[in-house]
Protein backbone atom coordinates (compact mmCIF):
# COMPACT_ATOMS: atom_id res chain seq x y z
CA UNK A 1 0.00 0.00 0.00
CA UNK A 2 1.26 3.51 -0.80
CA UNK A 3 2.82 5.36 2.20
CA UNK A 4 0.23 8.14 1.85
CA UNK A 5 -2.67 5.72 2.35
CA UNK A 6 -0.88 3.92 5.21
CA UNK A 7 -0.39 7.18 7.11
CA UNK A 8 -4.00 8.29 6.59
CA UNK A 9 -5.33 4.90 7.77
CA UNK A 10 -3.26 4.84 10.96
CA UNK A 11 -3.98 8.49 11.84
CA UNK A 12 -7.75 9.26 11.76
CA UNK A 13 -7.17 12.86 12.89
CA UNK A 14 -4.94 13.53 9.90
CA UNK A 15 -7.52 11.80 7.69
CA UNK A 16 -10.31 14.09 8.95
CA UNK A 17 -8.12 17.20 8.59
CA UNK A 18 -7.16 16.15 5.07
CA UNK A 19 -10.80 15.52 4.12
CA UNK A 20 -11.81 18.99 5.33
CA UNK A 21 -8.85 20.43 3.50
CA UNK A 22 -9.78 18.73 0.24
CA UNK A 23 -13.39 19.83 0.48
CA UNK A 24 -12.71 23.47 1.37
CA UNK A 25 -9.88 23.88 -1.13
CA UNK A 26 -12.18 22.52 -3.83
CA UNK A 27 -14.89 24.99 -2.89
CA UNK A 28 -12.48 27.92 -2.70
CA UNK A 29 -11.75 27.72 -6.42
CA UNK A 30 -15.41 28.40 -7.21
CA UNK A 31 -15.23 31.87 -5.67
CA UNK A 32 -11.65 32.39 -6.88
CA UNK A 33 -12.67 31.69 -10.47
CA UNK A 34 -15.88 33.64 -9.94
CA UNK A 35 -14.01 36.78 -8.85
CA UNK A 36 -11.71 36.88 -11.88
CA UNK A 37 -14.50 35.96 -14.29
CA UNK A 38 -16.66 38.71 -12.79
CA UNK A 39 -13.89 41.31 -13.06
CA UNK A 40 -13.11 40.43 -16.67
CA UNK A 41 -16.81 40.46 -17.60
CA UNK A 42 -17.06 43.94 -16.05
CA UNK A 43 -14.10 44.97 -18.24
CA UNK A 44 -11.88 45.70 -15.25
CA UNK A 45 -8.53 47.34 -16.15
CA UNK A 46 -5.25 45.47 -15.74
CA UNK A 47 -4.40 47.15 -12.43
CA UNK A 48 -7.59 45.81 -10.86
CA UNK A 49 -6.80 42.26 -11.99
CA UNK A 50 -3.30 42.62 -10.53
CA UNK A 51 -4.65 44.04 -7.27
CA UNK A 52 -7.20 41.21 -6.99
CA UNK A 53 -4.43 38.65 -7.49
CA UNK A 54 -2.11 40.45 -5.04
CA UNK A 55 -4.83 40.72 -2.39
CA UNK A 56 -5.01 36.94 -2.48
CA UNK A 57 -1.53 36.86 -0.94
CA UNK A 58 -1.12 40.23 0.80
CA UNK A 59 -2.98 39.37 4.06
CA UNK A 60 -0.51 36.66 5.09
CA UNK A 61 2.39 39.03 4.62
CA UNK A 62 0.79 41.67 6.87
CA UNK A 63 -0.79 39.43 9.52
CA UNK A 64 1.91 36.76 9.93
CA UNK A 65 3.93 38.39 12.79
CA UNK A 66 0.76 38.50 14.90
CA UNK A 67 -1.03 35.36 13.68
CA UNK A 68 1.91 33.13 14.61
CA UNK A 69 1.89 34.40 18.20
CA UNK A 70 -1.90 34.02 18.39
CA UNK A 71 -1.69 30.43 17.08
CA UNK A 72 0.73 29.60 19.92
CA UNK A 73 -1.62 31.21 22.46
CA UNK A 74 -5.28 30.25 21.79
CA UNK A 75 -7.36 27.05 21.75
CA UNK A 76 -6.65 25.50 18.37
CA UNK A 77 -10.00 23.90 17.52
CA UNK A 78 -12.11 26.93 18.52
CA UNK A 79 -9.78 29.16 16.55
CA UNK A 80 -10.08 27.00 13.40
CA UNK A 81 -13.88 27.00 13.71
CA UNK A 82 -13.90 30.79 14.09
CA UNK A 83 -11.72 31.23 10.99
CA UNK A 84 -13.94 28.93 8.92
CA UNK A 85 -17.02 30.90 9.97
CA UNK A 86 -15.41 34.16 8.80
CA UNK A 87 -14.70 32.60 5.40
CA UNK A 88 -18.37 31.59 5.06
CA UNK A 89 -19.52 35.15 5.84
CA UNK A 90 -17.10 36.82 3.40
CA UNK A 91 -18.12 34.50 0.56
CA UNK A 92 -21.75 35.37 1.27
CA UNK A 93 -21.07 39.08 0.73
CA UNK A 94 -19.38 38.37 -2.63
CA UNK A 95 -22.86 37.67 -3.98
CA UNK A 96 -23.66 41.40 -3.83
CA UNK A 97 -20.71 42.58 -5.98
CA UNK A 98 -22.25 43.51 -9.34
CA UNK A 99 -20.23 46.49 -10.62
CA UNK A 100 -16.77 48.06 -10.55
CA UNK A 101 -18.10 50.77 -8.24
CA UNK A 102 -17.83 48.19 -5.45
CA UNK A 103 -14.22 47.27 -6.28
CA UNK A 104 -12.80 48.43 -2.93
CA UNK A 105 -15.41 46.41 -1.04
CA UNK A 106 -14.47 43.42 -3.19
CA UNK A 107 -10.78 43.88 -2.40
CA UNK A 108 -11.65 44.15 1.31
CA UNK A 109 -13.60 40.89 1.15
CA UNK A 110 -10.70 39.19 -0.66
CA UNK A 111 -8.29 40.52 1.98
CA UNK A 112 -10.40 39.30 4.92
CA UNK A 113 -11.18 35.95 3.35
CA UNK A 114 -7.61 35.18 2.31
CA UNK A 115 -6.27 36.46 5.63
CA UNK A 116 -8.43 34.07 7.60
CA UNK A 117 -7.70 31.27 5.12
CA UNK A 118 -3.95 31.75 5.45
CA UNK A 119 -4.12 31.81 9.27
CA UNK A 120 -6.17 28.58 9.16
CA UNK A 121 -3.46 27.06 6.96
CA UNK A 122 -0.70 28.23 9.34
CA UNK A 123 -2.59 26.74 12.27
CA UNK A 124 -3.00 23.39 10.54
CA UNK A 125 0.65 23.21 9.42
CA UNK A 126 1.77 24.13 12.96
CA UNK A 127 -0.44 21.31 14.28
CA UNK A 128 1.09 18.58 12.11
CA UNK A 129 4.41 18.32 14.02
CA UNK A 130 2.39 17.69 17.21
CA UNK A 131 0.43 14.89 15.54
CA UNK A 132 3.29 13.17 13.69
CA UNK A 133 6.89 12.11 14.09
CA UNK A 134 9.61 13.36 11.74
CA UNK A 135 9.35 10.36 9.43
CA UNK A 136 5.62 10.89 8.87
CA UNK A 137 5.87 14.69 8.68
CA UNK A 138 7.43 14.71 5.22
CA UNK A 139 4.70 12.36 3.96
CA UNK A 140 1.98 14.55 5.54
CA UNK A 141 3.38 17.64 3.79
CA UNK A 142 3.34 15.74 0.50
CA UNK A 143 -0.27 14.69 1.14
CA UNK A 144 -1.12 18.34 1.74
CA UNK A 145 0.44 19.44 -1.54
CA UNK A 146 -1.33 16.63 -3.40
CA UNK A 147 -4.69 17.59 -1.85
CA UNK A 148 -4.07 21.19 -2.89
CA UNK A 149 -3.25 20.09 -6.43
CA UNK A 150 -6.20 17.69 -6.75
CA UNK A 151 -8.66 20.28 -5.47
CA UNK A 152 -6.98 22.83 -7.72
CA UNK A 153 -7.35 20.58 -10.76
CA UNK A 154 -10.95 19.53 -10.23
CA UNK A 155 -11.98 22.80 -8.60
CA UNK A 156 -10.71 24.89 -11.50
CA UNK A 157 -12.09 22.53 -14.13
CA UNK A 158 -15.52 22.15 -12.53
CA UNK A 159 -15.69 25.85 -11.60
CA UNK A 160 -14.89 26.86 -15.18
CA UNK A 161 -17.79 24.84 -16.59
CA UNK A 162 -20.07 25.69 -13.65
CA UNK A 163 -19.58 29.46 -14.03
CA UNK A 164 -19.92 29.21 -17.81
CA UNK A 165 -23.41 27.71 -17.45
CA UNK A 166 -24.68 29.01 -14.08
CA UNK A 167 -22.86 32.29 -13.50
CA UNK A 168 -20.67 33.78 -10.78
CA UNK A 169 -23.40 34.31 -8.17
CA UNK A 170 -24.25 30.62 -8.18
CA UNK A 171 -20.54 29.81 -7.84
CA UNK A 172 -20.26 31.98 -4.71
CA UNK A 173 -23.29 30.23 -3.19
CA UNK A 174 -21.80 26.80 -3.98
CA UNK A 175 -18.53 27.79 -2.30
CA UNK A 176 -20.40 28.96 0.81
CA UNK A 177 -22.33 25.67 1.08
CA UNK A 178 -19.13 23.63 0.74
CA UNK A 179 -17.48 25.61 3.54
CA UNK A 180 -20.52 25.00 5.74
CA UNK A 181 -19.99 21.26 5.28
CA UNK A 182 -16.33 21.71 6.21
CA UNK A 183 -17.39 23.61 9.35
CA UNK A 184 -19.65 20.71 10.35
CA UNK A 185 -16.85 18.15 9.89
CA UNK A 186 -14.48 20.31 11.92
CA UNK A 187 -16.95 20.36 14.82
CA UNK A 188 -16.48 16.61 15.34
CA UNK A 189 -12.68 16.70 15.19
CA UNK A 190 -10.58 15.92 18.27
CA UNK A 191 -7.24 17.72 18.07
CA UNK A 192 -4.61 18.84 20.60
CA UNK A 193 -4.30 22.55 21.30
CA UNK A 194 -1.18 24.49 20.35
CA UNK A 195 -1.79 26.93 23.21
CA UNK A 196 1.23 27.04 25.50
CA UNK A 197 0.89 27.14 29.26
CA UNK A 198 1.80 30.41 30.98
CA UNK A 199 2.05 32.27 27.67
CA UNK A 200 3.13 35.90 27.76
CA UNK A 201 1.61 38.89 25.99
CA UNK A 202 1.23 38.59 22.21
CA UNK A 203 3.71 41.43 21.60
CA UNK A 204 6.34 39.68 23.72
CA UNK A 205 5.75 36.42 21.82
CA UNK A 206 6.09 38.28 18.51
CA UNK A 207 9.39 39.78 19.65
CA UNK A 208 10.69 36.43 20.93
CA UNK A 209 9.83 34.86 17.57
CA UNK A 210 12.01 37.35 15.72
CA UNK A 211 14.79 36.89 18.29
CA UNK A 212 14.59 33.14 17.68
CA UNK A 213 14.92 33.63 13.92
CA UNK A 214 17.88 35.95 14.39
CA UNK A 215 19.60 33.26 16.45
CA UNK A 216 18.91 30.65 13.73
CA UNK A 217 19.97 32.20 10.39
CA UNK A 218 19.66 28.91 8.54
CA UNK A 219 15.90 28.94 9.15
CA UNK A 220 15.76 32.44 7.62
CA UNK A 221 17.52 31.20 4.49
CA UNK A 222 15.20 28.19 4.26
CA UNK A 223 12.19 30.51 4.60
CA UNK A 224 13.51 32.60 1.70
CA UNK A 225 14.11 29.43 -0.30
CA UNK A 226 10.54 28.26 0.30
CA UNK A 227 9.28 31.73 -0.61
CA UNK A 228 10.70 31.25 -4.10
CA UNK A 229 7.83 28.84 -4.83
CA UNK A 230 5.70 32.00 -4.76
CA UNK A 231 7.14 32.69 -8.22
CA UNK A 232 4.52 30.18 -9.40
CA UNK A 233 1.71 32.63 -8.51
CA UNK A 234 0.47 32.76 -12.09
CA UNK A 235 -3.09 33.99 -11.39
CA UNK A 236 -2.60 37.46 -12.88
CA UNK A 237 -0.60 36.03 -15.77
CA UNK A 238 -3.27 33.47 -16.66
CA UNK A 239 -6.04 36.07 -16.34
CA UNK A 240 -4.18 38.38 -18.76
CA UNK A 241 -3.61 35.51 -21.20
CA UNK A 242 -7.34 34.68 -21.08
CA UNK A 243 -8.46 38.31 -21.36
CA UNK A 244 -6.12 39.28 -24.20
CA UNK A 245 -4.18 36.59 -26.03
CA UNK A 246 -6.75 33.76 -26.06
CA UNK A 247 -10.05 35.65 -25.72
CA UNK A 248 -11.15 34.81 -29.28
CA UNK A 249 -11.01 31.05 -28.65
CA UNK A 250 -13.35 30.31 -25.71
CA UNK A 251 -15.15 32.05 -22.86
CA UNK A 252 -12.90 33.60 -20.20
CA UNK A 253 -13.97 31.17 -17.47
CA UNK A 254 -13.32 28.12 -19.66
CA UNK A 255 -9.85 29.35 -20.70
CA UNK A 256 -8.83 30.04 -17.09
CA UNK A 257 -10.33 26.72 -16.02
CA UNK A 258 -8.57 24.67 -18.72
CA UNK A 259 -5.17 26.27 -18.11
CA UNK A 260 -5.29 25.91 -14.33
CA UNK A 261 -6.80 22.42 -14.40
CA UNK A 262 -4.07 21.19 -16.76
CA UNK A 263 -1.36 22.70 -14.62
CA UNK A 264 -2.87 21.26 -11.44
CA UNK A 265 -3.04 17.73 -12.86
CA UNK A 266 0.69 17.85 -13.47
CA UNK A 267 1.18 19.12 -9.90
CA UNK A 268 -0.43 15.91 -8.64
CA UNK A 269 1.50 13.53 -10.89
CA UNK A 270 4.77 15.36 -10.23
CA UNK A 271 4.48 14.84 -6.48
CA UNK A 272 3.81 11.11 -6.91
CA UNK A 273 6.75 10.59 -9.28
CA UNK A 274 9.32 12.80 -7.56
CA UNK A 275 8.53 12.09 -3.89
CA UNK A 276 11.00 9.21 -3.63
CA UNK A 277 13.73 11.07 -5.51
CA UNK A 278 13.85 14.45 -3.79
CA UNK A 279 16.64 14.96 -1.24
CA UNK A 280 19.34 17.48 -0.38
CA UNK A 281 21.38 16.59 -3.47
CA UNK A 282 18.59 16.44 -6.05
CA UNK A 283 16.78 19.60 -4.88
CA UNK A 284 19.12 21.78 -6.97
CA UNK A 285 18.23 19.91 -10.16
CA UNK A 286 14.49 20.13 -9.42
CA UNK A 287 14.82 23.91 -9.11
CA UNK A 288 16.75 23.93 -12.39
CA UNK A 289 14.11 21.85 -14.18
CA UNK A 290 11.35 24.05 -12.76
CA UNK A 291 13.00 27.15 -14.19
CA UNK A 292 13.63 25.63 -17.62
CA UNK A 293 10.06 24.33 -17.85
CA UNK A 294 8.58 27.76 -17.00
CA UNK A 295 10.74 29.28 -19.74
CA UNK A 296 9.44 26.61 -22.13
CA UNK A 297 5.86 27.55 -21.24
CA UNK A 298 6.64 31.18 -22.02
CA UNK A 299 8.14 30.31 -25.41
CA UNK A 300 5.08 28.23 -26.35
CA UNK A 301 2.47 30.79 -25.24
CA UNK A 302 2.08 32.10 -28.80
CA UNK A 303 -0.17 29.08 -29.45
CA UNK A 304 -2.95 28.21 -26.99
CA UNK A 305 -2.77 24.46 -27.62
CA UNK A 306 1.02 24.15 -27.73
CA UNK A 307 1.28 26.13 -24.50
CA UNK A 308 -0.29 23.21 -22.65
CA UNK A 309 2.96 21.27 -23.17
CA UNK A 310 4.80 23.92 -21.18
CA UNK A 311 2.03 24.16 -18.56
CA UNK A 312 2.04 20.40 -17.97
CA UNK A 313 5.83 20.20 -17.67
CA UNK A 314 6.31 23.21 -15.39
CA UNK A 315 3.65 21.87 -13.01
CA UNK A 316 5.55 18.62 -12.44
CA UNK A 317 8.11 20.12 -10.08
CA UNK A 318 6.20 22.77 -8.11
CA UNK A 319 4.51 20.65 -5.41
CA UNK A 320 7.72 18.71 -4.74
CA UNK A 321 9.63 21.96 -4.25
CA UNK A 322 6.87 23.28 -1.97
CA UNK A 323 6.57 20.21 0.26
CA UNK A 324 10.30 19.47 0.58
CA UNK A 325 11.37 23.04 1.37
CA UNK A 326 8.50 23.23 3.91
CA UNK A 327 9.70 20.03 5.55
CA UNK A 328 13.24 21.41 5.80
CA UNK A 329 11.90 24.37 7.81
CA UNK A 330 9.88 22.15 10.14
CA UNK A 331 12.91 19.93 10.83
CA UNK A 332 15.01 22.96 11.83
CA UNK A 333 12.39 24.55 14.12
CA UNK A 334 11.96 23.91 17.85
CA UNK A 335 8.45 22.83 18.88
CA UNK A 336 7.59 25.89 20.99
CA UNK A 337 8.15 28.17 17.99
CA UNK A 338 6.21 26.20 15.36
CA UNK A 339 3.30 28.64 15.13
CA UNK A 340 5.46 31.74 14.78
CA UNK A 341 8.02 30.27 12.37
CA UNK A 342 5.30 28.77 10.16
CA UNK A 343 3.55 32.16 10.13
CA UNK A 344 6.77 34.00 9.23
CA UNK A 345 7.38 31.44 6.52
CA UNK A 346 3.89 32.00 5.15
CA UNK A 347 4.54 35.75 5.28
CA UNK A 348 7.64 35.42 3.11
CA UNK A 349 5.89 33.06 0.68
CA UNK A 350 2.92 35.38 0.31
CA UNK A 351 5.20 38.42 -0.01
CA UNK A 352 6.84 36.76 -3.00
CA UNK A 353 3.44 35.85 -4.47
CA UNK A 354 2.18 39.42 -3.94
CA UNK A 355 5.30 40.84 -5.57
CA UNK A 356 4.91 38.53 -8.56
CA UNK A 357 1.22 39.47 -8.99
CA UNK A 358 1.97 43.20 -8.93
CA UNK A 359 5.07 42.81 -11.12
CA UNK A 360 3.19 40.89 -13.82
CA UNK A 361 0.61 43.67 -14.10
CA UNK A 362 3.20 46.47 -14.06
CA UNK A 363 5.50 44.83 -16.61
CA UNK A 364 2.56 44.11 -18.92
CA UNK A 365 1.36 47.70 -18.66
CA UNK A 366 4.89 48.81 -19.59
CA UNK A 367 4.61 46.85 -22.82
CA UNK A 368 6.52 43.68 -21.94
CA UNK A 369 5.12 40.59 -23.69
CA UNK A 370 3.58 37.93 -21.46
CA UNK A 371 5.97 35.25 -22.75
CA UNK A 372 8.95 37.38 -21.68
CA UNK A 373 7.44 37.94 -18.23
CA UNK A 374 6.93 34.17 -17.89
CA UNK A 375 10.53 33.48 -18.94
CA UNK A 376 11.84 35.93 -16.32
CA UNK A 377 10.04 33.89 -13.65
CA UNK A 378 11.79 30.77 -14.94
CA UNK A 379 15.19 32.46 -14.71
CA UNK A 380 14.50 33.38 -11.07
CA UNK A 381 13.76 29.72 -10.26
CA UNK A 382 17.18 28.81 -11.63
CA UNK A 383 18.74 31.51 -9.42
CA UNK A 384 17.11 30.00 -6.32
CA UNK A 385 18.50 26.61 -7.27
CA UNK A 386 22.01 28.05 -6.88
CA UNK A 387 20.87 29.75 -3.67
CA UNK A 388 20.07 26.27 -2.27
CA UNK A 389 23.58 25.10 -3.21
CA UNK A 390 24.89 27.92 -1.00
CA UNK A 391 22.49 27.13 1.90
CA UNK A 392 23.69 23.50 1.89
CA UNK A 393 27.12 24.67 2.98
CA UNK A 394 25.84 26.44 6.13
Amino acid sequence: MHPYLVLLRKNPTLLRLSSIQLLCYFGAWFSHMGIFTLLISLEAPTWILSFAAAFTFLPSMILAPFSGAIIDKVDTKKFMLFLTLIEIVTVFFLIFITSLSAIWFLLLLIFIRMGTGSIYFQTEMSLLPKLLDEGDLKIANEIHSIIYSISYAFGMAVAGFYIHYFGTTSAFIADMVIYMIGFYLLLGLDIPSLAQKNTTHVWIMVKSGFVYLKAHPKIIHLILLHASIGLSAYDALIALLAANQYKHLLSISLIIGFINASRALSLVFGQFFLSLHVNHKTLFYIFLLQGLSVILWGVLQYDFYLSFIGILICGLFTTTLWSYTYTLIQYETDAEYYGRVIAYNDMAFMAMSTFVSFAIGILYEQGLALWIITSLLGILFIFFGFYWKWIEKL
